[in-house]
């Protein structure tokens, strides 16, 4: 999987919202996306996790607060993508029918994912290939060779959402009643639901540790229980409207809750778990104290972190700036095509003889502000805008 492991509307995949107060989702979209960018770059240079092309500092003083960074993204930015995706999924379901709504996802999603699959993944490993090891091959030399035809990378996510969407499909044609009535949670029921959801990626850790990828589709299934929850969780919010009772209090406190768990505990189990000598796989799962610990940790922050942010966005981010409006169109072709920039720029910067961490000040802005000017460029070529 190439992610340590992230859009049409209300976030990488669903349909444009209509109204102004909503409008910051799309700012909320903005932000993930953003981070997914920042995540990769940060693994670039020493940050745990997979990615193409790895350039990584050997300071622990600079790999300590990007293994934070990336830790606290990955409790809950993907999670929160399928939250987001599934909140216009029933809205989209229902006027549209089942016919068009499959047509129409498997268009939005199935064409960029093969895209990426066919197009983009071979020249992606090219590069690292060519400038990144010093092969001498030409790319013509490369591709006769090439074999790893399903490669979804990054959009791993958007293969997923598909099946998460026939799901949907499936589960409305059995006429299965989705309209569970319910009120958006209080923060102690948010809290025991982020427990419980520990214990379950716990308990599926020991089968599928983090790390391990179902091939050839990229599924991390440690991570998956939060993925499936959120989806879910975004179905339900939209049949009680869940927004209209979001709270600017509930979202404060849930902010500086996420704050002492990122910034008092996580370094506090880092700090044990090197006292301690634990085998450095413990964190990814297994029966031990380090798997059971960080799982619950991390799903029980990612809550608070998802949470803080609808909150806070609704209250303090719902402006309809004609330039976030800009990137909140192009994020999609942000998160599909920022493996090229990551990649570019590292590349670029690859025989400067200085620091990683210090490349990595560089590289993390370029990279992001790179990969929007070219989402925008490529969405203005005809036909485009259909799928990104």
């Amino acid at each position: 999987m190439k992610t340590a492991n992230t859009e049409a509307s209300i976030s990488l995949t669903a349909e444009k919202p209509a109204k102004a107060k909503i409008a910051y989702i799309d700012h909320l979209k903005i932000l993930a996306t953003v981070l997914v960018v920042l995540h990769h770059t940060f693994i670039t240079y020493g940050a745990p996790g997979g990615w193409y092309f790895k350039q990584p500092s050997n300071l622990m003083a600079a790999k300590f607060p990007m293994t934070v960074f990336v830790a606290t993204n990955q409790s809950f930015f993907m999670g929160f993508f399928f939250f987001l995706s599934a909140l216009f999924v029933g809205p989209s379901y229902q006027k549209k029918g089942a016919g068009k709504f499959l047509v129409d996802r498997l268009k939005r999603l199935g064409v960029p994912l093969v895209f990426y699959s066919l197009v983009l993944s071979p020249v992606l490993i090219f590069l690292v290939e060519k400038y990144g090891k010093g092969a001498r091959y030409s790319f013509a030399e490369f591709i006769t060779s090439y074999h790893n035809w399903i490669d979804f990378g990054v959009m791993w996510f958007v293969a997923a959402l598909i099946v998460f969407n026939l799901a949907y499909l499936l589960w409305q044609k059995l006429s299965i009643n989705l309209n569970i009535k319910i009120s958006w949670p209080s923060n102690t029921q948010l809290l025991v639901a982020g427990v419980l959801l520990g214990l379950i990626s716990f308990l599926v850790r020991l089968v599928w540790p983090t790390g391990w990828v179902l091939s050839p589709v990229g599924f991390q299934l440690g991570y998956f229980p939060q993925y499936i929850v959120c989806f879910i969780a975004g179905v339900i919010a939209s049949n009680n409207k869940w927004l209209d009772q979001l709270s600017l209090k509930q979202g404060k406190s849930m902010a500086w809750m996420a704050r002492a768990m990122v910034l008092l505990l996580l370094p506090a189990i880092f700090v044990w778990f090197l006292i301690a000598k634990f085998p450095g796989n413990y964190f990814n799962g297994g029966w031990n104290p380090v798997a059971f610990t960080y799982a619950l940790w991390e799903q029980i922050t990612g809550i608070m972190i998802m949470t803080a942010l609808l909150c806070i966005a609704k209250f303090k981010w719902n402006n309809n700036a004609p330039f976030l409006k800009t990137l909140s169109a192009n994020a999609f072709g942000v998160y599909m095509f920022h493996p090229l920039l990551v990649i570019s720029v590292s590349l670029l910067l690859k025989d400067w003889a200085i620091e990683p961490a210090i490349k990595l000040l560089v590289a993390a802005p370029l990279a992001v502000s790179s990969s929007f000017v070219f989402a925008g460029l490529l969405r203005k070529i005809p036909g485009v805008k259909n799928f990104l």
